[in-house]
């Protein structure tokens, strides 16, 4: 039997991995929330605004019915903004069952609560649930050109995880398995917070060895965060940590250091948001790591400078003025 799954967001990502899914010979099932939007990718057979040039495989079909997503086949592969990561799962939970698999390519925190997706997921669907969370370094237009990858899929449940593996993994496409969601969660939201600072660093003109200490020092802050909230510091030298956290901060590929550079160059926040016309992850997630770090009284002070800048209006040349001026340490610390 033919392998099948569904997969929730026709954003640039959520089309990506469809597109990844079928050529792999999954048929696979791709929704979208807006009904016009999924009727031109029906037609068209290709995501003109997000990938284009790109053809959809012939076991790429869309829908804009959850329903039918929910009764195709029981792995959902789940592509939204963390912002409406929730609304998603509620809108779903009528039409799934406790044998229903939820596996998520989301980056970020639960905009209400500051919670980690899995949480979301535990308290909102069914205790015995099977989870998965998709991270790593990873475009979406690289995927979809068919460039060589390579991913971490974490789950708990080892049979899911390899699942989800076999379904992705080609021979451009490597797909790793660990058993540390926590720590693939945080390594996937705080990257694109440190991306925005990095970038915010590129536009107000300093080097090469600022961006390199702002990835090092960031990547201290995500461990520090991470382990205290359970996850492994191992976790944090692989690919959904160091990994994503290169790639986002040094490609301009990456629409959150795109708008760190326009913030460092003096641009609107707004402005910057519509010409970039994609979620910008790293805005929603400054705040919730922001208020996370406060919370668990961990150390943390390129997010915090970065919250400043993105919510208090802080100066960008004093954020990192900030950084410099803080009291000497040993580097472990």
């Amino acid at each position: 039997m033919t392998a099948k799954i569904s997969i929730l967001g026709a954003g640039s990502w959520g089309t990506a991995l469809a597109i990844l899914a079928a050529r792999n010979g999954c048929q696979t099932l791709l929704w979208g929330h807006n009904p016009q939007r999924i009727s031109k990718l029906k037609q068209n057979r290709e995501n003109k605004h997000y990938l284009p040039g790109i053809n959809f495989p012939d076991k790429l079909n869309l829908s804009a019915e959850l329903s039918e997503v929910a009764a195709f086949s029981e792995l959902l592969l789940i592509s939204v903004p963390s912002h409406a990561f929730k609304t998603t799962l509620l809108k779903l939970k009528p039409f799934i069952s406790d044998k229903t698999q939820i596996a998520w390519a989301t980056k970020g925190f639960c905009s209400e609560t500051g919670a980690l997706l899995d949480s979301i997921v535990t308290q909102n669907l069914f205790e015995t649930t099977a989870t998965a969370v998709l991270s790593g370094p990873t475009f979406a237009k690289e995927v979809a050109a068919d460039l060589p990858t390579a991913i971490t899929i974490a789950s708990e449940n080892l049979e899911l995880a390899n699942k989800l593996a076999i379904l992705l993994h080609n021979p451009r496409f490597r797909a790793y398995t660990s058993t540390d969601m926590i720590g693939v969660q945080v390594g996937g939201a705080i990257k694109n917070v440190l991306a925005i600072a990095a970038g915010i660093a590129d536009g107000l003109g300093f080097g090469a060895n600022t961006r390199a200490a702002l990835i090092t020092r960031g990547l201290s802050e995500s461990i520090r965060l991470g382990t205290q909230l359970g996850g492994q510091k191992e976790t944090f030298m692989g690919l959904a940590g160091l990994g994503d956290l290169v790639l986002t901060c040094t490609d301009n590929q990456s629409r959150n250091r795109r708008f760190g550079l326009a913030l460092g160059q003096g641009k609107n926040q707004a402005e910057t948001i519509k010409e970039i016309g994609q979620e910008v992850e790293g805005i929603f997630a400054a705040k919730e790591a922001y208020f996370l770090s406060k919370k668990h009284q961990v150390e943390m002070p390129i997010i915090e400078q970065t919250y400043k800048v993105l919510y208090e209006n802080l100066d960008p040349r004093i954020a990192v003025q900030n950084l410099l001026t803080r009291e000497q340490k040993p580097e472990s610390n």
